[in-house]
């Protein structure tokens, strides 16, 4: 037992009677209510200085293998992690390439399925547990909406993710696929990342547009857009000033850095684009500088 002896008596200032408690509102949209962990993990993926993040993405091989850029995950993507918030990448890539002492965010491919070589979208999810184990900032799964054959199933596989999120406290990424017979435009981008967090998502990666202010407004939760393919460095840029201020709370960009002529100077310019509010002609002038 403690000795009683030499014990001070507390003043009335050490209970701060008077000073009203402040109110602790998240900063992540839509996160007020999430639990402990969840907000904790969110932190981990979006800066919270700037409530933005840039994402470093190189989870391509799971369904098309070694692509142009990442052949060598340990020379091509490990010099960038540095450059990242966070990183989404699959548990492969995860425990064989990804050094632990970085501690960024990882965003982890949960659904996995078919190949290009296939029909895309005949996806399943992982074990939940395992994502502890990697110790996860949120679990990505792809929802195929629009698609006659694995709608349903996909949007399945993002409730049971979802559910397994909330017992274990890690956030859920819904991922708009779009396929070759589906539109590319704020009607279709819309109707699919509120169904994404109608169905319990707490952020939606999805693909910018025309009259994505409507997107991003129509969602409760916060968008991060896909890079998409291959543009030209300072037309990548002018995306991620465009998509940022449509509201978009990030960018996760995969071959529009890994393939660019200078990677690491790539994803820094984006990065000041995104956080420091750098015009596209501005970070294009930083990553030629970068790149002497």
């Amino acid at each position: 037992m403690a000795d009683m002896d030499g014990i001070l008596e507390n003043k009335d200032k050490d209970y701060g009677i008077g000073i009203p408690v402040a109110n602790q509102n998240y900063f992540v949209k839509g996160a007020d209510n999430l639990d402990w962990g969840m907000k904790d993990r969110l932190s981990r993926i979006f800066r919270p200085s700037t409530g933005r993040t840039v994402m470093l993405a190189f989870d391509h091989g799971y369904i098309m293998g070694p692509t142009s850029g990442l052949e060598r995950l340990d020379l091509n993507i490990v010099p960038l992690i540095q450059y990242a918030d966070s990183l989404m990448c699959t548990r492969g890539s995860l425990r064989s390439v990804v050094p632990p002492t970085y501690n960024k965010g990882i965003c982890l491919r949960y659904s996995a399925g078919s190949s290009i070589l296939t029909d895309l979208n005949n996806e399943c999810v992982l074990d939940p547990v395992d994502a502890v184990r990697v110790n996860a900032s949120a679990m990505a799964v792809m929802v195929a909406m629009g698609n006659d054959k694995f709608e349903a199933k996909t949007i399945e596989n993002l409730v049971r993710t979802a559910d397994a999120g909330y017992k274990y406290g890690i956030p859920t990424m819904g991922v708009t696929a779009v396929g070759k017979d589906m539109a590319r435009d704020s009607k279709y981008f819309g109707l699919a990342s509120r169904v994404c967090a109608e169905n319990g998502a707490n952020i939606v990666k999805t693909y910018y547009c025309d009259g994505f202010a409507k997107v991003v407004n129509a969602c409760p939760v916060p968008i991060v857009i896909a890079g998409g393919k291959k543009l030209e460095e300072k037309e990548a840029l002018e995306l991620c000033y465009k998509a940022i201020n449509d509201g978009a709370m990030g960018v996760d960009m995969g071959r529009n850095v890994f393939q660019s002529e200078n990677p690491a100077a790539m994803i820094q310019a984006v990065s000041a684009v995104v956080h420091e509010g750098l015009t596209p002609e501005q970070g294009f002038e930083m990553y030629k500088d970068l790149s002497k």
